[in-house]
């Protein structure tokens, strides 16, 4: 039951040594989602022993070079190795056209492409039977979206004890994992709280890509556990962050703290700086728990209950 983010690229524009340019992964349930595929990110998931067979779901946030570059690279290696199997890629209009021109060249590939372009109104860009993806517009000098990837709530854990004691069916199981209590034969009612364990706590991870300061997506990421938000300049280069649409370390923050986050990451950093301990701690001023991220850094959300009970020991 793994929900787990892999840093795979943490720098903008330009790479370093240290920093390849943007892309995360996400690991849920041992499904594999890449998000952004900036240049060598199909290096990375070598060079971190991650089977790049395992996408099927790659998010883009928009179409800027240090975002995008790496993916027609990823594609053609996944066609070389003998992929079959269709991939569904997700991002802003364009995208499509951009690929069949590649394609043009390098192509064709031997599995299926599936486009999917975010629209207003629709609840959700991906959507499965454990996970649903939202895509969340924001600022930037071309259409980019953010995406927030939420699991939805698991089924009740019934005490192993109560099914024996009261001799459940199949059917009153089904029931109460769904929430109702329980009726005995005399009239009595047995409340579903007493026969199950806290629920599990759905985890979320949201992905705020290239934006200026944009507080209305406070209220579209509130109490996520997991945020990275991109920090690019430091609050001294203010002017130029407004400039170029991008955010600060603090702006980052702000964030994090009105949407009542539980643990920043930031990332996309400019290559102008050459330690970002500076980024690092403007953010902790205003959001203490947050962490300037590397290549190669993994942050996993356990699996626990919304509110443990003492017996809770299944």
């Amino acid at each position: 039951m793994s929900f787990e983010v892999i840093i795979l690229g943490s720098s903008s524009a330009l790479p370093t040594s240290e920093r390849f340019p943007a892309a995360h992964l996400l690991i849920v349930n041992e499904r594999f989602f890449l998000i952004d595929c900036g240049e060598g990110t199909q290096i990375q998931l070598r060079r971190f022993r991650l089977n790049p067979s395992r996408i099927s779901h790659i998010f883009i946030t928009h179409l800027h070079g240090d975002h995008v570059f790496g993916l027609f690279g990823l594609l053609s290696s996944l066609g070389l190795m003998g992929r079959q199997r269709e991939i569904h890629l997700y991002g802003p209009e364009g995208l499509q056209v951009l690929l069949q021109d590649h394609l043009r060249y390098f192509g064709p590939l031997p599995y299926a492409i599936i486009f999917h372009v975010p629209e207003e109104g629709r609840d959700y860009l991906y959507e499965d039977d454990k996970l649903a993806v939202t895509a969340i517009p924001l600022a930037h000098r071309t259409t980019t979206f953010g995406f927030l990837f939420r699991e939805k709530p698991k089924p009740l854990n019934i005490k192993k004890e109560e099914i024996e004691k009261l001799d459940l069916s199949i059917a009153d199981i089904v029931k109460i994992k769904n929430g109702a209590d329980y009726h005995l034969p005399d009239g009595t009612v047995i409340p579903n709280s007493a026969l199950t364990l806290p629920p599990f706590h759905p985890r979320s991870y949201a992905y705020i890509s290239d934006t200026a300061f944009l507080p209305s997506i406070v209220d579209k990421i509130r109490h996520v556990d997991l945020l990275y938000h991109e920090a690019t300049f430091s609050e001294e280069d203010l002017d130029l962050a407004r400039e170029n649409w991008h955010s600060t370390a603090r702006q980052a923050a702000e964030i994090a703290r009105h949407a009542g986050a539980g643990k920043l990451l930031i990332g996309h950093f400019s290559s102008r700086y050459k330690s970002v301990e500076t980024l690092l701690e403007e953010a902790g001023e205003i959001f203490p728990n947050t962490v300037a991220v590397s290549d190669g850094d993994r942050f996993e959300l356990p699996l626990e209950r919304e509110n443990p009970s003492p017996d809770d020991h299944l």
